[in-house]
């Protein structure tokens, strides 16, 4: 019989509580402990879990895999110890928002890079995953346009912005990740912010994004992006080529739609949190971590990957403040 994976979560944020719970009810996987931060203790005993500083789960022997869901600028130091504790990483993104410390990581890491997930947390929903499988298989030829959605139900607490990293590496990174994932390597980036929330703009952030890319094979890509949409968790994707179009909408709570003489349309308003909309996908993370701590798997999302994610929205930052558009 195979032996449970034991796993920390690193951090006791809103994203710790996401993972702690799906670790929690995931097959295969213990939650073990939860560190770092003051609500550290309440998570942990939440759950059952033994609350501990963060340096001592990462040295802890009889802990197999981490979640980090510390604040942004400290995940490469995360990654870094807790692979030299011989620990499995699935790492919520950026992986940092230095690229530098970025390299620093993977150079750290070296061989053991095909045990650190990236929490690229779209590329695990069973609809994107489809689309992506179905594109890959050629249906409908090679891809010419992408049109990518992704806007917040509601923003998030102003104090989150300094740290943040700003919307192109906090927010637009899923979506470039989107990108590559569909459509291959980017050649050139070029992107508009929206500055509507006067608070956001002067923390020298803005509250929504336009942005176009190139690839490689040829394909225009355009990301759709704000931090606010009343209408719910606005993540739609359009992906078309000579032979069709592929395309994933707005989920709801129902599919009931109503035809009245008021008029005709959806009944429900699209989910509302991202907890919800991407409830499968989190629990996925959660499977893959287990399989990729067992050898099972290989990393679906890897540290190349969010590297290469950060260096396009550095490239977005770039060309919002430049106006022009950012060879990569």
């Amino acid at each position: 019989m195979t032996a449970d994976v034991r796993i920390a979560i690193i951090g006791a944020g809103k994203m710790a509580a996401v993972h702690a719970a799906n670790v929690a009810r995931t097959d295969g996987a213990v939650l073990s402990a939860v560190a770092g931060g003051s609500g550290a203790p309440a998570l942990a005993a939440r759950h059952g879990a033994a609350a501990l500083e963060v340096d001592a789960a990462f040295a802890d022997p009889a802990i197999d895999a981490v979640v980090i869901a510390s604040p942004n600028p400290l995940h490469a130091a995360h990654i870094t110890q807790a692979v030299a504790g011989g620990k499995a990483v699935l790492v919520e993104k950026p992986v940092d928002l230095d690229i530098a410390r970025v390299d620093a990581c993977i150079a750290a890491v070296g061989a053991a890079a095909d045990r650190v997930v990236v929490a690229f947390n779209r590329r695990f929903d069973p609809s994107f995953a489809a689309l992506h499988d179905r594109l890959v298989a050629g249906e409908i030829g090679p891809l010419e346009q992408l049109v990518i959605v992704s806007r917040d139900h509601a923003p998030p607490p102003i104090a989150y912005v300094p740290g943040s990293g700003g919307l192109f590496r906090d927010m637009t990174i899923h979506d470039l990740d989107m990108a590559r994932w569909l459509g291959g390597e980017v050649t050139s980036v070029h992107a508009v912010g929206q500055v509507s929330d006067p608070e956001v703009a002067a923390l020298d952030d803005v509250s929504g994004a336009m942005v176009t890319l190139t690839t490689a094979g040829g394909a225009l890509v355009t990301i759709v992006d704000a931090r606010s949409n009343a209408s719910g968790y606005d993540q739609r994707l359009e992906a078309s080529g000579p032979a069709g179009t592929l395309a994933v909408g707005n989920r709801t709570a129902t599919s009931v739609s109503a035809s009245t003489a008021v008029g005709v349309g959806a009944g429900d308003l699209a989910i509302s949190h991202y907890g919800d909309r991407y409830r499968e996908a989190y629990a996925a993370e959660i499977a893959h971590l287990v399989a990729v701590t067992r050898g099972d798997e290989r990393p679906r999302a890897t540290l190349e990957d969010g590297r290469r994610a950060l260096l396009l929205a550095d490239a977005a930052t770039e060309s919002h403040r430049s106006g022009a558009r950012i060879a990569t």
